[in-house]
This record gives structure tokens, sequence and C-alpha cells, in this order.
């Protein structure tokens, strides 16, 4: 029995590293509207890194949604939003290119640098004011992870059957509209 239990430990310490650990998420009120304030906290495995190297592109999804409970139906989904990071090796310069698609690109010298940038996102407004009534409470969803979806076909058939390319994770808090 203990010879079972210490085959399965490195394997379960190994599972717990390959997710997306949310470390902060709250949503702020602002002029402009809602904002996301969120932190993550991952690492690349060897197999991603050295795909990223290998000049594969990696895309990572941040979806929120923001819910309301109806007594008389199904729950109001009331925002619904979806930002994608894509991170990029290019060989010949050396750095590594972070873009959040339809917004900014910024190069860094380094994987830690680059991973930085995606761990730690600026405020992003998740939904203009009014979008949610003043002082009624909100289900909200946040899930961060790798988009397999935007993989090469060929990589992607490999990605869903490998532990290796899961990389992703979701947290549920509530929040009073203000």
């Amino acid at each position: 029995m203990l010879l079972l239990l210490a085959c399965l430990l490195p394997q379960a310490a190994r599972a717990a590293d390959e997710t997306v650990e949310i470390t902060r998420a709250y949503i702020e009120a602002a002029e402009e509207g809602y904002r996301l304030s969120a932190a993550y906290s991952f690492d690349l495995n060897h197999g991603l890194e050295e795909a990223l190297q290998s000049g594969i592109q990696l895309y990572f999804t941040t979806a929120i949604e923001f819910t309301r409970r109806r007594w008389y139906w199904f729950d109001e989904k009331a925002v619904v939003a979806k930002r994608t990071t894509r991170i990029a090796y290019n060989v010949l310069t050396r750095q590594y290119h972070v873009n959040v698609i339809g917004s900014v690109q910024q190069s860094f010298p380094s994987l830690d640098d680059a991973l930085f940038f995606i761990r730690r996102p600026n405020r992003w407004v998740v939904a203009p004011r009014g979008a949610l009534k003043v002082g009624e409470i909100y289900n909200v969803t946040l899930r961060m992870g790798m988009d397999r979806d935007y993989l090469p076909k060929p990589i992607q058939v490999n990605a869903f059957n490998n532990s290796e390319w899961r990389l992703e994770n979701k947290k549920s808090f509530q929040y009073r509209a203000e």
C-alpha cells in the first residue's frame, strides 16, 4: 500500500503543477465600465516549452461570464467576454512576442518575462457602464487556460489526447454591481 502511495504522489504533484492557479480575481467599477483585476500562476511544462521553441504559437484565453439568478426562468447571462493572448518565439531575434489579440503587442528577451506579462494582465474592461443592474448580485465565472483550438490541426489531435497540453482552470465568485 505504501509503495502504491509513493508512486502516485509524484504524479499528483506534477498534475497540480500543470494547471493554472487563479491567485487573484475581482471586479472593479470604473468610469468606463467594469474591470477585471486578475493574476494567474502557472508554468509551461517541458513539452509546451519545447513546442514554443520550435515555432508553435501558444494561445491563452481568459473568459468571464456574469449571470444573474431568476426564479421564473434560466439564469440571465448579463455579460460574456473573452480575451485571447498569443505567445510566440522568434528564433532569429531570440525574443518572445506576446500579443493580446486586437490590442497590444510586446517583445521580451526571456520566457519568464513573457509569461509574467500573461500572468499579470492589465485591468481589462469586461463590461461597459450600465451593463449590470446596480445593487444586483451576479455570479461571476472566470476561466483561464491554454486554448488548444488555435493550434495547427496536426498538433490539435495530439493536444486533445495528451495531458501535457492541458493547462486551464476556473474560479467562481459573487459580485454586487456598483
